[in-house]
């Protein structure tokens, strides 16, 4: 991958591109974006979710299933190989 930074004096230029021997004759994708425009677009920082925040998530009965599923998967690693 080949990252080059550039700011546009004008609004029409020529720009260079020197590819190397390995990208020549395959497909070539070139983007141009603003930084500003990323920076307004950036996800923001998701707040910690609590234990608390999932409470009730699960049905009584999908709780049961659940706990037993765990407790067989630590009886798996409680047996003797």
């Amino acid at each position: 991958m080949i990252l080059q930074v550039i700011t546009p004096q004008k609004e029409n230029f020529d720009l260079p591109v020197n590819f190397p021997k390995d990208y020549i004759g395959k497909q070539v994708h070139i983007l141009f974006y603003v930084d500003e425009d990323v920076k307004k677009t950036a996800p923001k920082t998701v707040a910690k979710k609590k234990p608390s925040d999932f409470f009730g998530i699960l049905t009584q009965d999908e709780g049961e299933k659940f706990n037993q599923h765990i407790q067989q998967i630590r009886n798996e690693w409680d047996r003797g190989i």
